[in-house]
């Protein structure tokens, strides 16, 4: 990382333009993937990525630029060129910048790369020993296992320097099952923002049975209906819904371009007063948080609905200017190439009061989506299509026989409004989400939840 006074150089030399504001961001990364199929190890890959990038702002105009090189040689270029592109102006700038410290959050008790490739890998056939000894019906299993760690610095105009260390861990098994000529899959993917020791805890046999479990669901599964139905959503990695059709429309990079059904809509009852849903990048050791955001602002909790009624946006610097907002420290990237802006940390719906038994009573036929996979949608209309990894037809108010082929369509704005019950059983799940500035770690999640009216897409003949 560069020290102070360099930065303090480099800052100043921004500032001698017409910007009103001048960030650095400093990255260096270590990542590895271990793959290992069946009994054997395929490959293991260790990554370094390191860099910086650098933006200026006017008023609401920004400019950006990044080098994987951090030398005077290569970087007084790259703030010349900014500097044109904002406007030059010599104004005898001169940024002093203070450190700020703070207590760390994430802890990590076992660290990566100090633990050998062999007991690393040794973790991912603890999996596969697993899932393969479930059934015989289990044919093959694939495991993964990713450790990364992040450093970054960010410096500013305004004088604040601070540096984080993120360090996160997940373990991605999919586990393949055969009966006769029916070949299915079922997968688990846990992580945290945790070191090794995280599979004290989670542990890769539990892993390796639930894909082998989902795997062996899926060869029992009958092709499912057509048509709107009640869909009971249960918890976890249920809570994709939300965070793909309504928390991507309640980031300012959408809601300030009008592009967001969601705009214009603070203080307003935007979801089924059972609902309130929050964003927090504050959770110890998530996968999705963070000591800061990426423009160097403490992480916080982000209250986006309550009640029902919409509260908060999920604001960066650049979009808080375009809507005369403050930020609300939910400024993210995927690395150093890209430029920040507003996305999601750790967003959920929060725990009801509704037993789990009760989501299901009057339901004379309906889903139950018990794992969701992965789908698409519009954030400026709201619109979704979900596929469902693991699902059952309910029928009478009772679960009755597994499904396959099972989409969720619908909208944003319908969804929240016809969820009439929220469970208890609150529990988290991790993914990545990928925008337009990169892809990064986000934990969703949700209490099982019920829904009135959703259409199912089916691949049953009725």
């Amino acid at each position: 990382m560069l020290n102070q006074k360099t930065l303090e150089t480099y800052l100043s030399l921004c500032m001698n333009s017409e910007a009103d504001f001048a960030e650095i961001y400093e990255e260096n990364e270590t990542s590895e993937i271990i793959s290992v199929l069946n009994d054997r190890t395929e490959d293991i890959n260790t990554e370094l990525v390191s860099g910086i990038g650098i933006r200026l702002y006017k008023g609401t105009q920004s400019v950006y630029a990044y080098s994987n090189e951090t030398d005077e040689a290569s970087v007084l270029p790259l703030i010349n060129d900014l500097r044109e592109a904002i406007g030059m102006q010599e104004k005898n700038a001169s940024v002093t910048l203070e450190r700020v410290e703070y207590e760390n959050r994430h802890p990590v008790k076992i660290d990566f790369e100090k633990v050998s490739a062999e007991d690393k890998t040794a973790l991912l056939f603890r999996a596969v020993k697993a899932a393969r000894e479930t059934d015989e019906r289990i044919v093959k299993v694939q495991a993964k296992l990713l450790n990364v760690r992040q450093d970054v610095q960010i410096s500013n105009s305004e004088g604040r320097l601070i540096s984080d260390r993120r360090v996160r861990t997940r373990m991605m098994v999919d586990a393949f099952s055969q009966e006769g000529d029916n070949f299915q899959s079922g997968g688990d993917r846990p992580g945290a923002g945790k070191g090794l020791e995280f599979f004290e805890e989670v542990t890769p046999e539990e892993t390796g049975r639930e894909a082998a479990r989902i795997a062996l669901v899926n060869l029992q599964a009958k092709d499912c209906p057509s048509g709107k139905m009640t869909v009971i959503i249960d918890n976890a990695f249920g809570g994709v819904i939300f965070h793909e059709a309504c928390g991507h429309a309640l980031e300012a990079s959408s809601v300030a371009k009008n592009q967001s059904v969601f705009a214009g809509k603070l203080g307003t009852q935007i979801a089924a007063s059972c609902v309130t849903a929050v964003d927090d990048g504050t959770i110890p050791n998530a996968w999705g948080s963070q000591n800061i955001d990426d423009e160097g602002n403490f992480q916080k909790k982000r209250v986006l609905i309550k009640d029902g009624i919409l509260t908060s946006y999920m604001i960066d610097r650049l979009n808080g200017r375009r809507m005369g907002m403050e930020s609300t420290s939910s400024s993210r990237r995927q690395s150093y190439r890209y430029e920040p802006t507003s996305r999601m940390s750790n967003t959920f719906i929060c725990e009801g009061t509704s037993s789990f038994d009760e989501l299901f009573e009057g339901v004379e036929k309906g889903l139950y989506a018990k794992k969701m996979g992965g789908g698409s949608v519009n954030p400026q209309t709201g619109e979704f299509n979900f596929a469902v990894k693991e699902g059952y037809m309910i029928e009478n108010g009772k679960i009755t026989y597994p499904v396959k082929g099972a989409s969720l369509i619908g909208n944003g704005r319908d969804i929240l409004m016809n969820i009439d019950r929220v469970c208890s059983n609150l529990e988290r799940g991790q993914g990545m989400c990928g925008s337009s500035s990169g892809s990064i770690p986000t934990d969703v999640g949700q209490p099982a939840i019920r829904v009135t009216s959703i259409t199912v897409g089916g691949t049953a003949n009725e």
